[in-house]
């Protein structure tokens, strides 16, 4: 039921920023982006900080971006995204719906509360974490897809997939990961977060994409240090 939520909000957010886009100035929407991709940071910055071991961090961030590079996930998520593009947008027209598939799906499937939240909705039937994403979801889909169109809505897929593999695999992934773990996933993905904001405000076209096997690797090494008392 959470996941439902979340992937409603999303759409509606989407709606109503579609709705809007026409309705404000180019210089408005440059606007509302870089208020966005600002805010990214902050949020990046602040679970980044989370961590109890940057190393770790740094680890996960270097082998997961290498291992991204050469599997190419980025140009998986482009292709993907082209191919809704090319069979929900009119032929020859100027779009953004590749980017805004992308750099969504990114934003609303990094970080803790996609986890925890799918844990407890399955596990404890309580869906408050996947509720309170669902209202930071919505807002970020009513900016984003201001700006860049309908292919922030299609991200709602991605969450499904996503948050639904977790909360189907909930038991398991309860039992195998520990808070330690959680902490350093959680700090990764801020430094992915934090690129996204980077992506978004035009300061550098990064591979987000490319960098998500970091998220795996991240509480591979947590658990690979504190079998060793590193930590």
């Amino acid at each position: 039921m959470g996941t439902a939520i979340n992937v409603g909000a999303v759409l509606v957010g989407t709606l109503l920023g579609v709705l809007l886009q026409g309705r404000l100035p180019l210089r408005a929407r440059e606007t509302v982006m870089n208020g966005l991709g600002a805010l990214t940071i902050v949020i990046g910055l602040s679970m980044a900080f989370q961590s109890a071991s940057l190393l770790v961090v740094m680890g996960a961030v270097l082998l997961g971006s290498i291992v991204g590079e050469i599997i190419g996930i980025e140009r998986w998520l482009e292709r993907l995204g082209d191919r809704f593009e090319a069979r929900l947008t009119r032929p020859g027209a100027t779009s953004t719906f590749s980017m805004g598939f992308v750099t969504a799906s990114l934003l609303f499937c990094i970080g803790p509360m996609a986890v925890v939240g799918s844990i407890d909705d399955a596990l404890r039937g309580d869906v408050s974490v996947l509720a309170m994403k669902s209202v930071l979801d919505g807002f970020s889909s009513l900016a984003l897809s201001s700006a860049l169109g309908w292919g922030v809505g299609l991200a709602g897929l991605s969450v499904l997939v996503y948050q639904g593999a977790i909360t189907a695999a909930a038991g398991l992934v309860e039992q195998i990961m520990s808070q330690a773990m959680i902490t350093e996933l959680t700090a990764t993905g801020g430094v992915l977060v934090l690129a996204i904001g980077v992506k978004l405000l035009d300061l550098k076209d990064i591979r987000v994409g490319n960098m998500l096997p970091a998220l795996i690797f991240a509480p591979l090494i947590t658990a690979a240090v504190a079998a060793f008392g590193w930590m």
